[in-house]
């Protein structure tokens, strides 16, 4: 028998299937353990969603990108639909999946991207080189926070979805085309 959960989580994922039209297996997954399940949602919400000079569909990108580097099928597949929902352009989420440098972007865009791929290959070896090109291409130290942190969270959301083998939902395959 599968317990039943806490009020305050059921409302949450009643939110999600009225807004998104299903609750995404990430949460599901999470849901055997509440307080990690709250902790997940609250670093995604406060991540992903809150005030930033990022808009959404940047950090959306970000997260696309960190997840084709680490090849993470599930962060792929529900952000890659994002990217093409935010941006209204199919091609461009797809370009982000598959080799985000073949995808027509701005000098703002790239270094965004070309900071998040190097904190994934080698967070090592950021230099202070590596932040003032974002300075010069508009970023305020905040936003390199922010840039560094939506990176640092799907790094270990990737790693942890690989691990268990955690599936997108299907519905994700064909939003946004």
């Amino acid at each position: 028998m599968v317990n039943p959960l806490p009020e305050a989580t059921q409302k949450y994922f009643d939110i999600c299937q009225d807004k998104l039209g299903m609750i995404p297996n990430v949460l599901q997954a999470y849901a055997f353990d509440i307080e990690k399940l709250n902790a997940f949602t609250g670093m995604y919400n406060d991540i992903m969603l809150a005030a930033s000079g990022l808009s959404k569909l940047e950090r959306e990108m970000i997260a696309v990108v960190v997840s084709s580097v680490n090849k993470c099928f599930y962060c792929l597949t529900a952000h890659g639909a994002a990217v093409r929902e935010l941006s209204g352009n199919p091609i461009l989420g797809e370009m982000l999946v598959m080799n985000w440098r073949a995808a027509d972007l701005d000098a703002r865009q790239t270094a965004m991207l070309e900071f998040a791929e190097l904190i994934t290959v080698s967070s090592a070896k950021v230099a202070e080189s590596d932040r003032q090109a974002l300075r010069d291409a508009g970023f305020t130290d905040r936003d390199i926070w922010d840039i560094a942190s939506v990176a640092g969270f799907f790094n270990m959301t990737n790693r942890i979805a690989s691990a268990t083998d955690m599936r997108p939902n299907d519905e994700y395959h064909s939003q946004a085309r």
